[in-house]
């Protein structure tokens, strides 16, 4: 199989130092960074450089930019993939995505899946990309009712070879939906945590708790605008849904009520725990 990976940085690039490591796929790279490429060649993480003219010969393309990227590259060169091929994305929202370039690439005789690799650093870029990201990491699929069987058991297959710890198929409104809680939401909340004005006094005072909180503060603000936008309606909902319950903890422990503070806090482990058993 030969696959080209579009945009190596720390999705990409991870995956192409992957791919290389477990498998026996040939790997190609596409970046408009001359450093990158570079790097990639250096480090083995890619077999070689191609052009956007080299697509036509790849079994399976990857494409790991920003969303707007991703969208803007597949839509204008959905006539240079090869034909029956599979074209992926990576991109943390599913549903804008699949909407503006499965119809595109179904017309151009082009396979499209959907896909979020479901793991990642508080950097970016290929230089902090690495070969075991995805060891313990899922790998979810959005495929649509135009999508081949085929197309999903191949990529279910490459993932696992890529080393990914599980396979997950949903669809496009399920996937925007767990995900604004799962991760959008995370990164809100922690981005918010950090603007208080206690953070500069934190030093000698901080300990797991504070560093687990703020871990995803340090984000790329711009790849993440693009993902809260594209996800709004769900977002807004979780963050809603915080308020309302930040809300309660607030009044709680403004009224010196124990009782009702208590119970707060024993409902909130009592998920986290069912959670976990299930």
């Amino acid at each position: 199989m030969k696959i080209c990976i579009v945009g190596l940085g720390l999705i990409g690039g991870s995956l192409a130092k992957a791919i290389k490591k477990n498998t026996h796929e040939s790997c190609f790279g596409i970046d408009i960074d001359r450093g990158t490429i570079a790097g990639a060649l250096a480090q083995e993480a890619i077999d070689g450089e191609m052009t956007i003219d080299d697509l036509a010969g790849c079994d399976v393309v990857i494409v790991g930019l920003h969303p707007e990227a991703t969208i803007k590259f597949i839509t204008e060169n959905a006539d240079k993939f090869k034909k029956g091929g599979i074209v992926l994305d990576t991109c943390g929202v599913k549903g804008e995505i699949v909407r503006a370039v499965e119809g595109v690439c179904i017309e151009n005789g082009v396979n499209f899946l959907g896909c979020h690799p479901m793991a990642g650093r508080e950097f970016s870029g290929f230089a902090y990309s690495v070969d075991n990201l995805f060891e313990k990491a899922s790998f979810i699929m959005t495929p649509t009712d135009r999508t081949p069987m085929r197309v999903v058991q191949e990529i279910s297959r490459l993932a696992y070879n890529i080393g990914f710890a599980k396979v997950v198929v949903s669809n496009v409104e399920e996937h925007d939906s767990v995900i604004a809680f799962t991760s959008q939401l995370a990164h809100v909340v922690s981005s918010s945590y950090v603007k208080s004005p206690s953070l500069l006094k934190q030093a000698g005072f901080s300990a797991g708790s504070f560093k687990d909180l703020t871990r995803v503060a340090k984000l790329n603000e711009d790849m993440w605008t693009e993902l809260f936008l594209m996800n709004r309606g769900p977002l807004v909902d979780e963050i809603e849904h915080i308020i309302a319950r930040l809300t309660e903890y607030r009044d709680a422990i403004a009224n010196n009520d124990a009782q009702r503070l208590h119970d707060l806090l024993k409902e909130g482990r009592e998920l986290k725990e069912l959670s976990n058993n299930s």
